[in-house]
């Protein structure tokens, strides 16, 4: 059986605000010991739920940019800044894309 948590690695390059890599780290660790759903619909979903709950959001009715998470602030200019058009548009979907591999091979 493969884990949620094998997605998560490796870490993205690029990321959106200086919050963005420990919210990365807080849903890989929310999620240690959880297998991978079945469906890329329902990893879709888990990955959205644990986001929202780690980063104390809801991502589809925020319509800022960027929320502050003072948790996630760790120094520098944008610490504890989480850049949620980063998560829906490349972050989120990376990990999906990942699963799908995953599940399609």
């Amino acid at each position: 059986m493969r884990l949620v948590t094998d997605l998560f690695d490796p870490e993205p390059v690029r990321w959106g605000l200086r919050g963005d890599p420990w919210v990365w780290r807080a849903m890989c660790e929310q999620l240690t010991g959880t297998y991978l759903p079945p469906s890329v619909g329902e990893v879709e979903r888990l990955l959205i739920a644990t986001f929202e709950r780690v980063a104390e959001v809801d991502l589809a009715g925020e319509a800022a940019p960027w929320v502050f998470r003072e948790q996630f602030a760790h120094g520098g200019m944008s610490s504890g800044s989480v850049h949620l058009e980063m998560w829906r548009s490349e972050l989120l979907p990376t990990l999906v894309d990942r699963a799908r591999g995953k599940l399609d091979g």
